[in-house]
Formats: C-alpha cells, structure tokens, sequence
C-alpha cells in the first residue's frame, strides 16, 4: 500500500506537466511508481480528468488535464507477492475544490464514512453498500435532483441513475478477487476477518444529463478504500491518502510546495 500512496503522491507533483500534455502524463507516472516498487499495475490505471470521470471506467487516458476541473484517479501497485491495492481519490487540478464540486465530494465522503462503518465482522456484505447507498439518495433528495421521500428513492433504486455502480468489491491477489464465487458466500454473504473489501461510493453527473442543472454536468467524484475485516470492527489500509476535502487540498498545496 505504501507504493500505492507514493504512486498517488507523484500524480500530485506533476499535475502541472499533465495539463501540458494529457491524462497520459498522469497513467505513466503511476506505472512509473508501480514498476520500480511493484511488480505492476494491479489494472488498467483510470486517469480521468474533466467529464471523463462520469465513465465508469475510463482507461482510454487520452484526454485534456485542466486546472478547474477534477481528476478522478483510480490505481493500484501490485505487489511482488501478487496482491494488489485499488484506491481512487478525486482531487482538484488546480488544488482547491469549487463550492459544487466541494458540495459533490462530501457528499460522497459521507458516504463513505457510512459505508466503512458498516464493516465488520457478523455484518453482511451488502450492509456497507447499502449505508452508502442512503446518504447519497439523501443527499440527491436535498438537492432537488429526485423527488422523495428516501424510502421512495432506495426502494426504487431511483439513486442509481448517478451512483452507477455497487459500493465495493472483494479483494486480493485480483482487483475482483472472489468474483466467481457462488451467491450465498460473496454477495449475500457475511463478513469476516481477515477479509479485505473496497468501499467506493460515487456520484456521477455526465455532460449531457438534462434531469440535472447544467453546472452539475461533467462532475464524476469516487473515493475508494481498502478496507480490512478485523475481529473488532475493519483498518483502513489505504488511510495514508487524506480524504476529507479540506486535508485533500492541504495534501496538494504541501505536495506541489
């Protein structure tokens, strides 16, 4: 995890050379750091800068960096013992969050905070993707994206035309590792120790979404974890990397000195 820290360490030192160039700039940097430290790239890294992060899995990396807009970087190193991490953190390009996108990112935090406290051991593995889940129909609730009440919402799955995805994902020696396993011992299963699990809710806006004001189109935010089943409650492994948005800023600002 260590390497993956520093992978994400050096995104932030070079952010001005990505503008300069691409969002290739920005995948070569991390494989730099996963090749001399790792073995490799646990996956295909997502670099996604502007509106390419409202794609779920933008691995294409070509595309424009600039200052104002967000990156969405999802990478992992993968180890010499062949386990690998998987950590997206959505950053500023320019350093500082605007007032929407700030709203977006904590919004998605809390999120997550809701969903790491639902791990541990006894729990079922949906409980973290389920407490995610609800804070972000809550907060599309506010917002007056979908209409309420919340039960509604999440009864409906209303949320998921901008959540996407599920909130997390087992994993080890693959980024989906347990992914063939049967129903009953993965998806509907119970969480134990020594078991490590993503917890990653999102909320994405794409650019030509009409059912949403236009200053939310081309938002994509994801903050992801790794998360360790411990026998009193789970670890974040990947707790280096700050999350909260204002430690997220004062992270970049040291970084780029």
């Amino acid at each position: 995890m260590d390497s993956t820290v520093r992978g994400f360490e050096d995104v932030v030192k070079v952010l001005d050379k990505a503008e300069a160039t691409s969002e290739r700039y920005i995948e070569g940097t991390f494989f730099l750091r996963a090749r001399v430290e790792g073995n490799d790239i646990g996956y295909g890294s997502i670099c996604a800068a502007g509106p390419h992060a409202t794609t779920l899995h933008w691995v294409r990396n070509d595309g424009a960096v600039r200052s104002g807009e967000l990156l969405l970087l999802d990478a992992g190193v993968e180890t010499h013992t062949y386990y690998t991490a998987d950590v997206t953190r959505t950053l500023p390009i320019n350093g500082r969050f605007n007032e929407l996108q700030k709203k977006i990112y904590d919004a998605v935090y809390e999120a997550q905070e809701a969903g790491i406290a639902a791990v541990k051991p006894g729990g079922k593995f949906r409980d973290f993707h389920d407490a995610a889940q609800r804070v972000l129909a809550e907060k599309l609730v506010e917002w007056g994206l979908v209409e309420g009440p919340v039960e509604r919402v999440l009864e409906l799955g209303l949320q998921r035309r901008w959540t996407l995805h599920g909130t997390g994902h087992m994993l080890g020696m693959d980024v989906h590792d347990c992914a063939a396993a049967r129903r009953e011992s993965y998806a509907d299963g119970t969480l134990e120790p020594g078991m490590c699990l993503t917890v990653e809710p999102g909320l994405y806006f794409q650019a030509d979404d009409l059912t949403v004001p236009e200053e939310y189109r081309g938002i994509g935010v994801r903050i992801e974890d790794d998360i360790l089943v411990t026998e009193d409650g789970n670890r974040n492994l990947s707790a280096a990397l700050p999350r909260r948005s204002d430690e997220v800023e004062l992270w970049m600002a040291r970084l780029k000195g």
